[in-house]
Parts: structure tokens; C-alpha cells; sequence
């Protein structure tokens, strides 16, 4: 047990996962039927919704790696920001041309709407597909939050991952997506609060705002970077591949990746999902500036204590940079503020998984278990049967952390990276039903496999083009390829069908489109500000 805890702290920590697991079971009550396992019976509001999204984002690799980011990778810093920029653009277009469309098919699983547009291969292929990168990517957030458990407990890597995984199966299985949002409302105030708590303190040992940011090192001061492409130049993170490539990303997590979506068809209505997107739109932007000023400071503090970076744990003969949020918390908290600061972490992580352990267990309860079976479920196996994979999928996520380590210097960018292989291609894949009446699933297919493919080449034979790039990269291989690859008019009564739906579903709501165009552009200047 390490020192560095008190009992409060201890009392703190277990009161918390005591009170999700009792929670979940609170919430279990109303569940009566896949439909209220997964999508909550349609009946949640915008807030909850679009504050789990967030909480989702938000994520042990955003609390770990965008300060670690911020403060000491290579090319980091405040350039980070420049990725928000993506966002509001992001919601326009969701609201304008994919949502509708969602909603009024009233879908579970979001890879339904491929068998209704192509075939069930193509349903299958992206099902899969999405089943296999989210589990891995989420192995990277189970990997980074047990190093912190270790590190505070001394339990060994091991016994990290369990206590973790434990957890939030238990509450996930019971609660399934209510017990998800709802526990992620709770977990995203615990966290800003601390994220709050930490910059106020690191703001004063640093000796003010303002000191603060003088001191910071100029070139991560920069919150943008206009001077590079990003194409064979080495420079990952200027302003381009991050406003272009992250429009593709935020398309793509957004629109058709099943653990965001999963919630967003959770709402009433069309008007109610729209405004849960203009909340991410306008909200996500604050909280990420927030842990990535707490990076600034850390990167301050660092500088004034020689002695922090060699209190980091090491890995491969250099320091974990991930662990010092963590290392800062323990070293300057009190006991019972220490507890509640390592609750935030657990927020973090859980608010990840819980969402993923659930949307993996709702792809392969709707597209494999129930499109195949031959005689109808009854309600309570169906419910019995939905818990049981999300139980699988959690001892398959935690089982996959062990083999994640490495993949880059910071968990955020790790995280990024997995996602950038795979995200273009499937938003191609998504665009190709939408909008164009000649694709087939052959040619979606073939297309999706060579985007992915090329993405891997670059990753392999081409470092110095921003991994930013592969989502437009991908997007474009792939929808290239998807017509090539199509015969002729593949099914173009869906098409239209798709088309009619927006057509008629889709109304301008001139107000949530100014803001969120009013957001972009305050970004835009606010960022602005950092290169004068």
C-alpha cells in the first residue's frame, strides 16, 4: 500500500466505486428489453447525452496524455488546440445530413443502415471492423489508467487492470446506457472539478496566470502553426492536418462509430439530438483548454522542481511522462483531495470503457446475434443475453491492455493514431450510401480494405506525413476506390429513400447554425491571440 494515501483518501476512493456499482443496480429496475439495455427507450434528453459524449472524449488518455502532450513530446504544446477548430464544422454537417437519417430509421446498431443500403456483407465487414479497433483503442485507455493505479498502489500491472475492470463491468452490465450516461454526468463534474483544482494550484505555484505562460517555453506556447504542411515536412501538428484531418475524424467518431452515436440515439427526438451536438460543439472546447493549460503548468512546475521528472516511474530508460498529472496530485494534495483526484482519474477511464463495453456488446448483439438468429427472443433473454456479451467484452478489452504499451510516445497520440488508420475509410464507406446511387457494397468494401491499407503503408513508409492526413487520405482511397470497384447503379431506390428522409427530417435551424458557426470563428480568433 503506498504511504502517499491516507485512510480518507482510501474512504474517498471506495465510497465512489461503491456508489456506481449501487447506482447500476438502482437503474437495472426499468430495464426490460435490448431496446432499454442499449438505447435507454429513446427517452433521455440533450444534457445528459451530450455531457456522457463528452465525458467519453475526456478520457484518462486526454487527462494523462494532453498534458504529457502539452508539456514535454516532441513538436507538443498548445498546438493541441488547433484540433477544436474541427469540431463545430463537424456538427454542422452531422446535423445537417446524417442525424435525420439515423433517427428516423430508428437504428440500435448504426452498421444496420449499410445492410439497408448495400448488403449484409458490408454491414458485417464495418461491424467487425469497428468491433476489433474500439476494443484495441480502449485496451490503450485501460493500459494508461493501470500504470496510475500501480504507480499510486504498488499493486503490479496486473491487479491494476482488474480493480478497474471489475468495476466498471459490474456497473456497466447492470445499468447498461442509462447507468452509462448518467454515471458519466457524475464522473465529467467530479473531473472538471479537479481539472479546476489543479490549474488554481498549479496557476499559484507557478506565480500566476500570466507568469505562467511567460514562462512557458514559447514554442509550445504557440497555440497554432501556420508555417508547416504536415506533408513530408515531419510536422505532425500544424494547422492544416489538424483542421482537415480532424473534420474527417470528428466526422467519422461522431457519425458512424457505434459508441458515439449509440447515445446520440438515445434522445427524443431529431431536435433533441441536434441540441445535444450544439452542446458538444460549444462545451468541448473550454474542457479541453482546461487540461491543456493543466499541461502548461505542469510543464512550469517541471522546469522550477528538478527533481519531478525523476520522481516519473520509467519505461524503457525514460520517464513516463503519461504519470505527472498523477505524481503532481500526490505530491502537493491533501489527504481526502488526494482520493478525490484519483476518483477524477477513475472518472476518466470509466466513463471510456463503460461507453465502449456497451456499444461493442449492442454491434454484436444486433448485427450478429439477433440477424441470424431464426426464432424471435423473448425480452428477458434477449436482456440476459445482451449482459452476458458485455461481459465478454470487457474480459476481452482488459485482456488486450497488456499488449499496448508502445505504440507512441503519449497516450493521446496513440489513441489518435489507431483511430486515423481506420476513420477516413469508414466515414468514406458512410458517404458512399449517402450520397452517391452508383456504389455497391462490392465496390464499398474493396474501397474500404485499400484505405485502410494505404493508411497502414504511410504508417510504415511514410513518418514524415502527419497521421492527421490518413483520415482524409483514407476517406479519399476509399471513396475513389468504391466507385471503381462499383459495377453500375447499385440500389438507387435507397439511395433516394436516404435522400428523401433528409430531405424531409432536415430543417435549417438558422440559430444552432449561426452558433456553431460563431463558435469556429471565436476559436479561430482566441487562438489567434497566442501568436501575437
Amino acid at each position: 500500500m503506498n504511504p502517499a494515501l491516507a485512510l480518507l483518501d482510501w474512504l474517498v476512493i471506495g465510497g465512489y466505486l461503491v456508489f456506481l456499482v449501487l447506482f447500476a443496480l438502482w437503474l437495472a429496475r426499468r430495464q426490460r428489453d435490448r431496446a432499454d439495455y442499449y438505447v435507454g427507450g429513446r427517452r433521455l434528453g440533450a444534457w445528459p447525452v451530450a455531457i456522457s459524449v463528452m465525458a467519453t472524449q475526456c478520457s484518462t488518455n486526454s487527462i494523462l496524455g494532453a498534458p504529457a502532450f502539452v508539456a514535454f513530446a516532441a513538436g507538443g504544446g498548445l498546438v493541441w488546440l488547433q484540433y477544436e477548430l474541427a469540431l463545430p464544422l463537424a456538427m454542422i454537417v452531422l446535423i445537417l445530413l446524417v442525424m435525420p437519417l439515423f433517427r428516423q430509421l430508428q437504428l440500435v446498431s448504426v452498421y444496420a443502415y449499410l445492410e439497408h443500403r448495400f448488403d449484409l456483407r458490408t454491414r458485417l465487414l464495418l461491424s467487425a471492423l469497428f468491433q476489433f479497433a474500439r476494443a484495441f483503442a480502449t485496451a490503450v485507455t485501460v493500459f494508461s489508467i493501470a500504470i496510475v493505479i500501480d504507480l499510486i498502489l504498488g499493486i503490479g500491472f496486473f491487479w491494476s487492470v482488474v480493480i478497474l475492470g471489475v468495476f466498471t463491468v459490474v456497473y456497466d452490465v447492470l445499468g447498461g446506457i442509462r447507468g452509462v450516461i448518467y454515471s458519466d454526468v457524475i464522473q465529467m463534474a467530479i473531473l472538471v472539478a479537479v481539472l479546476g483544482l489543479l490549474l488554481a494550484l498549479l496557476v499559484q505555484d507557478n506565480g500566476g496566470f500570466a507568469h505562467m505562460l511567460d514562462a512557458l517555453d514559447p514554442a509550445r506556447r504557440r497555440a497554432l502553426d501556420f508555417g508547416h504542411h504536415g506533408f513530408g515536412d515531419g510536422e505532425t501538428f500544424s494547422f492544416w492536418p489538424m483542421l482537415v484531418g480532424g473534420l474527417f475524424l470528428y466526422l467519422a467518431y461522431y457519425g458512424c462509430d457505434q459508441s458515439q452515436v449509440q447515445r446520440l440515439l438515445c434522445t427524443r427526438d431529431i431536435d433533441t439530438t441536434n441540441r445535444a451536438l450544439l452542446i458538444n460543439g460549444l462545451l468541448r472546447f473550454p474542457l479541453v483548454a482546461l487540461y491543456c493549460l493543466v499541461g502548461a503548468g505542469i510543464a512550469v512546475y517541471a522546469a522550477g522542481s528538478g527533481d519531478f521528472l525523476a520522481r516519473l516511474p520509467l519505461h524503457g530508460g525514460q520517464p513516463q511522462y503519461n504519470l505527472a498529472v498523477p505524481r503532481y496530485m500526490i505530491d502537493t494534495l491533501p489527504p481526502g483531495l488526494v482520493g478525490l483526484a484519483l476518483v477524477a482519474l477513475f472518472a476518466a477511464a470509466m466513463s471510456s470503457l463503460d461507453s465502449v463495453i456497451n456499444s461493442l456488446s449492442a454491434t454484436t448483439m444486433e448485427d450478429f446475434v439477433v440477424r441470424f438468429c431464426r426464432e424471435p427472443l423473448s425480452q428477458r433473454r434477449e436482456l440476459l443475453l445482451s449482459r452476458l456479451i458485455t461481459v465478454a467484452w470487457g474480459v476481452v478489452t482488459l485482456t488486450l491492455s497488456f499488449f499496448v504499451g508502445d505504440i507512441a510516445p503519449t497516450v493521446l497520440e496513440a489513441i489518435n493514431k489507431i483511430g486515423s488508420l481506420a476513420n477516413g475509410p469508414i466515414l468514406a464507406v458512410f458517404a458512399l450510401g449517402l450520397l452517391s446511387r452508383r456504389a455497391s457494397g462490392v465496390g464499398a468494401c474493396i474501397g474500404l480494405l485499400l484505405g485502410i491499407a494505404g493508411n497502414a503503408l504511410l504508417w510504415r513508409y511514410a513518418p514524415g506525413i502527419s497521421w492527421l492526413w490518413w483520415n482524409a487520405i483514407g476517406f479519399a482511397l476509399t471513396g475513389l476506390a468504391g466507385l471503381l470497384f462499383s459495377g453500375g447503379q447499385a440500389r438507387p431506390s435507397v439511395t433516394d429513400t436516404a435522400r428523401n428522409i433528409l430531405r424531409e427530417q432536415s430543417r435549417v435551424n438558422w440559430p444552432l447554425m449561426c452558433g456553431l458557426l460563431a463558435t469556429w470563428f471565436v476559436l479561430l480568433f482566441a487562438l489567434l491571440a497566442s501568436l501575437g
